[in-house]
This record gives C-alpha cells, sequence and structure tokens, in this order.
C-alpha cells in the first residue's frame, strides 16, 4: 500500500511543478495573460507541499521524484502539446521509473 500511496503522491507531484511552470511558459511565450503567474505560483506553493509529505530522508525523495517527473512530462507532451511520445521517449521514462522504484522501495540498510 505504501507503494501505491507514494507513487500516487509522486503523480500529483508531478502536475502540480507542471503546471506551475507550463502557465508562466505561456505568459512569457504565447502572450497569455500575466495573471496566469497568481495559479502558477500556488500551483509551486502545492508542489513544495506535497513533496513534504513523503516519510523519508528529503534527498532521497527528490531524486526519486524526479524519475516520475519525467514520465509526467512525458504524458504531458502527448496531453497537451499534443506531441506523441517517440519510442525513445517511452523507453527513457520507463528508465527513470525503474530508478524510482529502486530508490523508494529497494530495502533499507543503516
Amino acid at each position: 500500500m505504501l507503494e501505491i500511496k507514494t507513487i500516487s503522491l509522486f503523480l500529483v507531484t508531478a502536475v502540480a511543478e507542471i503546471v506551475g511552470c507550463y502557465l508562466p511558459y505561456l505568459w512569457l511565450t504565447q502572450g497569455k495573460s500575466v495573471w496566469l503567474l497568481v495559479p502558477a505560483g500556488l500551483s509551486l506553493a502545492a508542489f513544495a507541499w506535497l513533496l513534504s509529505l513523503h516519510p523519508t530522508a528529503a534527498g532521497r525523495v527528490y531524486a526519486a521524484y524526479g524519475g516520475v517527473y519525467i514520465f509526467v512530462a512525458i504524458l504531458w507532451l502527448w496531453a497537451v502539446d499534443g506531441v506523441k511520445p517517440t519510442t525513445w521517449d517511452l523507453v527513457g521514462s520507463s528508465v527513470a521509473l525503474v530508478g524510482m522504484s529502486i530508490i523508494m522501495f529497494a530495502p533499507k540498510h543503516a
């Protein structure tokens, strides 16, 4: 059950981070409203808070989270940007998820 909770939390965290970065991108590159910075800031604050909810060392959480972030960014590429991931995108994100799983779920010895 810990694994499902951890992965779910990482997925929500990744969406919060991507939204928090994507909204300023729209403002800076596509001339969208400066008001997008308000939800962007809130999203990035939620991102930082969500990372703090994991019951393990921060460095381990940050390292493992990166693997899930890569996976969600590839999904975002497809769902939001409308760009179909390449085979190598999928292979790379799969490798990142394997790395996340090893970091988070392998037995820990002192």
